[in-house]
C-alpha cells in the first residue's frame, strides 16, 4: 500500500505544529495549524498516499471537554486502571496521565495516530501504552473489565460508527468501570443513556467545525434501566 512507504513520525513533524489546545493550555499536542490546511487536502490527495483522514491532528470538541474536565477533577481518575477509546491524538489519554492515573491504554487502529499519541505523551512527559485492536470487535473485549475507567471524545458522529462504539461502552459499563465521554450534541448521541456531568463553551477549529466555538458536555453513561432520571439523575439536552 503507498501509505506504508510515508513514515508516520516525519508525516506528523512536517504537517503539524507543537501547541497547545485552547481549552486545554497545560498540554502541548502536534495539532495541524489552520494555515497548512491539513483536513482541507482532497480525499484523493490523502487517498493517494494510502492515508485516512487524519482525526489525530484536530483537538476536537469532545476531547477537549473531556481533557478539560478530568484535569480539574482528578479524583476521577486518579489511581486508576483508564482505556481512553479512539484516542485520536491522545488529548484525553495525557490528560489522564497528567491527573495521577495508575496507567492509561489508547485504543487506535490508525497507525498514524499511534505516532502522534507517541509523539504527544512525548512532549508531555508522560507514557501512554496504545492497544492498536479494533476492540468494537466482541472478539477483542475480553479485557474491558481490567479497566476502572473508560474514556472517548467525540464517537457519535456517525451512525456506522455510532452502532460499533455504544456496544463497547455499554460492555465497559455493565463490567463496572465508569464510563464518560465528551460530545457536542453530535447527531447519534444516545440520549436515553446518559447523564450530563458538566458543559463547556470550547474554542474549535473553523476548518472542521460550524462554528468558533462548540457548546460541548461530558455525559457519562448509565444502564438502560436508570436512565428515566430518576434514579441516576436528570437528563439534559445536549447542546452545540
Amino acid at each position: 500500500m503507498p501509505g506504508q512507504s510515508v513514515d508516520p513520525r516525519s508525516f506528523i513533524r512536517a504537517n503539524t505544529r507543537l501547541f497547545a489546545p485552547p481549552h486545554v493550555p497545560e498540554l502541548r499536542l502536534h495539532l495541524a495549524d489552520e494555515a497548512m490546511d491539513l483536513w482541507s487536502r482532497t480525499e484523493e490527495e490523502l487517498g493517494e498516499l494510502g492515508l485516512p483522514p487524519p482525526f489525530w491532528a484536530f483537538a476536537w470538541a469532545g476531547g477537549q471537554a473531556l481533557a478539560r474536565h478530568i484535569l480539574d477533577n482528578p479524583d476521577l481518575v486518579a489511581g486508576k486502571r483508564v482505556l481512553d477509546f479512539a484516542s485520536g491524538s491522545g488529548l484525553v489519554a495525557i490528560a489522564t496521565m497528567k491527573a495521577g492515573a495508575a496507567s492509561v491504554v489508547a485504543s487506535e487502529i490508525d497507525r498514524f495516530a499511534f505516532a502522534a499519541i507517541a509523539l504527544n505523551a512525548e512532549a508531555n512527559g508522560v507514557t501512554v501504552a496504545i492497544d492498536s485492536r479494533d476492540l468494537t470487535d466482541p472478539a477483542f473485549r475480553s479485557g474491558l473489565a481490567a479497566f476502572d475507567v473508560v474514556l472517548a471524545g467525540d464517537v457519535f458522529y456517525e451512525k456506522p460508527m455510532a452502532d460499533r462504539v455504544l456496544p463497547l461502552l455499554r460492555e465497559a459499563e455493565g463490567a463496572g468501570a465508569a464510563v464518560l465521554f465528551g460530545d457536542p450534541g453530535r447527531s447519534y448521541l444516545p440520549k436515553g443513556e446518559i447523564v450530563e456531568v458538566a458543559t463547556y463553551t470550547v474554542p474549535v477549529t473553523r476548518a472542521i467545525e460550524d462554528s468558533e466555538v462548540k457548546r460541548t458536555s461530558v455525559w457519562r453513561l448509565v444502564a438502560r434501566e436508570t436512565a428515566d432520571g430518576t434514579a441516576a439523575g436528570q437528563i439534559a439536552r445536549p447542546g452545540g
